[in-house]
């Protein structure tokens, strides 16, 4: 799959805002915006699931994994409508 060199710099912009964001997200919104990013950026998440003493990784790990099988183009357009929404 080849993704446009467009999306390809609105998704960099989009990760450029989002750490320009007035207010931070609730944790539930950052999960999501972690996992549209790491879908979007690496695809399917091949790691192995990280200890249950570790719960925030944890917890990002669930949140990644639960978009496996969405098309990384996909999980950037998602990613930068986010961003957009919350600024």
């Amino acid at each position: 799959m080849t993704i446009s060199s467009e999306l390809q710099a609105a998704f960099e912009q989009a990760r450029t805002d989002s750490q320009q964001l007035t207010e931070r997200p609730d944790n539930a919104t950052l999960l999501k915006l972690y996992a549209l990013y790491k879908q979007g950026s690496d695809g399917d998440n091949t790691q192995a699931r990280p200890g249950f003493s570790d719960i925030v990784a944890r917890a990002k790990w669930d949140a990644w994994n639960g978009l496996k099988g969405c098309a990384q183009d996909e999980a950037m357009r998602q990613y930068i409508e986010l961003i957009g929404s919350l600024d």
